[in-house]
């Protein structure tokens, strides 16, 4: 019975792999099978339409070519983003960071943490968190709940 563990490939099925650079003897010795010089000669590149990429055949790079735009400063502060609806799932009177990462809502306690006002509110919450923006801080304030800035 043919199963996966007794199966055999076909007679002349599989051929052995060229043995490069084996010496004269072998017919590939010494180049190789690459011929003379050019680039399909060199290590490294595949020849005409392939190999290094964005190489271009000497004309400037369409990378190079291209203006540059923009900045990215180095001290930029990236805030992870914790909803209002999220807050509501959660079910707890007091919001920390640390509470946050335990429900899994944000990645990491110590990144600071920004509060956005998509979604509502049923409920009196005590938020501790970086920043607030202007529709989270009214609607927790409006529940009564509390909105404390850390940092």
């Amino acid at each position: 019975m043919a199963d996966l563990s007794n199966l055999r490939r076909p007679e002349g099925s599989h051929r052995d792999t060229k043995r490069l650079g084996r010496g004269p003897g072998s017919g590939q010795g010494k180049t190789a099978g690459k011929g003379h010089k050019g680039s399909m000669a060199r290590a490294g590149h595949s020849g005409p339409g392939g190999g290094k990429p964005h190489f271009e055949g000497g004309q400037m790079p369409l990378h190079r070519r291209l203006p540059k735009r923009g900045f990215t400063p180095l001290d930029r502060t990236e805030y992870q983003v914790v909803n209002l609806w999220q807050l509501e799932a959660l079910g707890e009177g007091e919001v920390t960071p640390e509470t946050l990462r335990a429900h899994g809502l944000i990645g990491h306690a110590g990144r600071p943490v920004k509060v956005l006002g998509t979604g509502d509110l049923t409920r009196k919450v005590n938020v501790s968190a970086h920043r607030f923006s202007k529709t989270a801080r009214e609607k927790i304030e409006g529940l009564g709940g509390s909105v404390q800035e850390i940092g």
